[in-house]
């Protein structure tokens, strides 16, 4: 009796360790985001667990009712999910399938673990379902933004290149060729900054939906950035010919684009184009090729195609090493400054003279300033130059005023830039009180293109400097847009006649009356005058006949370096004792 007690007791324990276990397996069940299928092959019996009614508004207790999954799903992924779900007759113990649920418009993902006895024999199996959808679209939001480019819907810029290298290793092994196009609209950011960048992003969609229209099996584009676009043709003849494709680029932009706003907008693009092999056999160098190109298109005057050749891009390799050379230069102060002495016409006295920066890059070779002054004023050095000008001038000039005791003005260029500072002329006048220069002995040349951006602003700063003493003068008079109306409300003092005019003053009669109606006008206005470039001594006379007031060229003296300068000003010493 006692011992059929303790064996009820003993079932009783058992009994109820059994049903704590299955109490803690629903737990963890209910606890985690899926739904369960668990199916015993001992048994046959089928059991759900988990969050099932959250995936499913049918059961399934037997085998026969599994084939609701297979209604349940996309057909595509039907006999993918057969082979998954009967993981056993393959004798495998794991798989795995994402699909793409009909009713639900999610995606599940279905995964099978079979459990095997030691004869192989299949005893247990578990489906997890879990709803993917969040992850699979965010993993497709981030697959898009691998490959195309969130403005435009263009293929970016990197995978545009993985698949520019793709195109070139194919063209390598079937002795084919690969142009690329480099696509910019002109004058956009005009259209950014006085339209603002909402008009600029609608038009850059614009442009980019039609040059996709243009992509088949030869031809693909890319948004390189802002207004850039970046098309590759494979084998491009016939339909997909270079010349083909930019006439369409070009009849569509004869037409304007219509904004939603109801705005239309004309533009004009400039295109580079560069061709593997000619230009360059890698993806990256293809597409600078075909980028220098452009800009040099650009350079030229806009809606220009450009084609590579080799001169262009050695210019640009030049320019590049120009510029970091300059650069270096600027930080080093590996500079000198000459001085062209100015002469009076009447006499041939020294009136003064023009400070002029020379460069003798590292190799020994002298730079022409009409060379690097136009590389200092794109990327920016001329500031330093041009200060670094000012304060050596000043210098050098203090110590030739202590040795020699003469009064002489010296004239120094100030760019655009330079003079379009805030503290311009609070850093000029530092320098003059620096050295203490007298004000009156500085002569400041600034050229037209310094008056076309601000005419007011310019005015109203060259009457700060006039206010200090500083004299101005006007440079390569008839070069620029030459108004003669803002002459009359110049605070100038000088008025320079440019060499261009000089060179045929003698030879083209218009040139002869151009020269001295300048020169008349000058004079009615009290002005001084100031010829450059004379280079004869019938150039000075007849300079001097019609009443030319200073005479500055390389009949009466070079530019020369401060030693020889020194020689100069010994000879004014002594006109003057």
């Amino acid at each position: 009796m006692n011992e059929m007690r303790y064996q009820l007791d003993l079932l009783k324990a058992m009994n109820q360790k059994l049903t704590a276990k299955d109490r803690m397996y629903h737990l963890i069940c209910d606890t985690v985001s899926c739904a369960f299928l668990y199916y015993s092959f001992d048994k046959n019996e089928l059991t759900t667990l988990g969050k099932w009614r959250d995936f499913f508004d049918f059961e399934i207790r037997e085998v026969k009712e599994i084939s609701q999954f297979f209604d349940a799903v996309e057909d595509a992924y039907a006999l993918p999910l057969l082979d998954v779900i009967f993981l056993e007759k393959n004798h495998q113990s794991f798989a795995s399938i994402e699909c793409y649920m009909k009713d639900k418009k999610a995606w599940y993902s279905f995964s099978t673990q079979v459990l095997y006895d030691e004869e192989d024999h299949p005893t247990d199996k578990v489906i997890c379902i879990e709803n993917i959808t969040k992850s699979k679209v965010q993993n497709e939001e981030l697959t898009y933004m691998a490959y195309y480019d969130g403005l435009t819907g263009l293929y970016n810029r990197n995978y545009f290149v993985r698949l520019l290298g793709e195109h070139i290793r194919r063209a390598e092994e079937e002795n084919n060729v690969v142009s690329v196009m480099i696509i910019d609209i002109d004058d956009f950011r005009k259209i950014n900054d006085g339209q603002g960048i909402i008009v600029g992003d609608e038009l850059v969609q614009q442009l980019g939906s039609f040059l996709k229209e243009l992509c088949n099996d030869k031809v693909m584009v890319c948004h390189l950035n802002s207004d850039i676009y970046c098309l590759a043709i494979y084998s491009p003849t016939g339909n997909c010919g270079v010349e083909t494709v930019i006439r369409q680029i070009q009849e569509r932009t004869k037409q304007p684009f219509r904004l939603s706003s109801g705005q239309e907008l004309k533009i004009t693009v400039s295109i580079g184009v560069a061709e593997y092999p000619e230009a360059a056999t890698t993806p990256l160098e293809l597409l600078n090729c075909a980028e220098i190109v452009m800009y040099k298109g650009k350079a030229m005057g806009k809606n220009i195609v450009q084609y590579y050749n080799a001169a262009i891009l050695d210019d640009f390799l030049y320019s590049v090493e120009l510029d970091k050379k300059l650069k270096e230069a600027v930080f080093n102060q590996n500079f000198e400054i000459h001085f062209q002495p100015q002469f009076y016409s009447t006499d041939k006295r020294l009136r003064g003279a023009e400070a002029l920066i020379r460069w003798r890059d590292t190799t020994g070779n002298t730079i022409s300033p009409a060379v690097f002054i136009p590389v200092a004023e794109k990327n920016g050095t001329i500031v330093s130059i041009g200060n670094w000008v000012v304060e050596q001038s000043v210098k050098q000039y203090m110590e030739w005023k202590k040795q020699y005791g003469i009064d002489f003005i010296l004239s120094i260029n100030i760019s655009a830039l330079q003079y379009s500072r805030d503290d311009f002329v609070d850093n000029l006048v530092a320098i003059l009180n620096k050295y203490e220069m007298d004000s009156n002995c500085l002569e400041l040349e600034i050229t037209e293109s310094v008056l076309i951006e601000n005419f007011k602003s310019v005015s109203d700063k060259l009457k700060v400097l006039k206010s200090y003493g500083i004299r101005v003068s006007l440079d390569d008079f008839g070069t620029g847009f030459s108004s003669l109306s803002y002459l009359m409300r110049l605070p100038i003092d000088t008025l320079k006649i440019d060499k261009s005019f000089i060179d045929t003053v003698l030879t083209d009669h218009a040139t002869q009356i151009i020269t001295e109606s300048i020169i008349d006008m000058v004079k009615a206005l009290g002005f001084e005058s100031i010829a450059e470039g004379v280079e004869d001594e019938r150039q000075f006379q007849y300079l001097h006949d019609v009443g030319c007031d200073v005479i500055q060229g390389y009949l009466l003296g070079r530019p020369m370096p401060p030693e020889q300068m020194e020689h100069v000003l010994e000879q004014a010493e002594r006109q003057i004792y």
